[in-house]
């Protein structure tokens, strides 16, 4: 459920705003509503490490040499 919230802004500051709402394709609602949302609840940081082990591993056949198909790629992408 949304509620009204009176804000004291100064003028330039609205048009700024405005103007920029306008540029995205929203609202100032909508803006200010994203901001404090991203303040109360951010958003939580983690490790680079833990997010590449949480990805899926991708299905490789085991007899496939990676190596010499990523140079026959690029041999036939470039002509090397």
């Amino acid at each position: 459920m949304k509620t009204h919230v009176n804000l004291s802004i100064e003028k330039d500051l609205v048009k700024q705003i405005k103007a920029y709402a306008e540029k995205r394709q929203t609202s100032v609602s909508d803006l200010v509503e994203e901001y404090f949302s991203k303040v109360v609840r951010p958003v939580k940081k983690s490790n680079i490490i833990n997010l590449i082990e949480s990805l899926e591993k991708p299905k490789i056949e085991e007899n496939i040499d990676l190596k010499k198909d990523f140079y026959e790629q690029q041999s036939s992408k470039y002509g090397f």
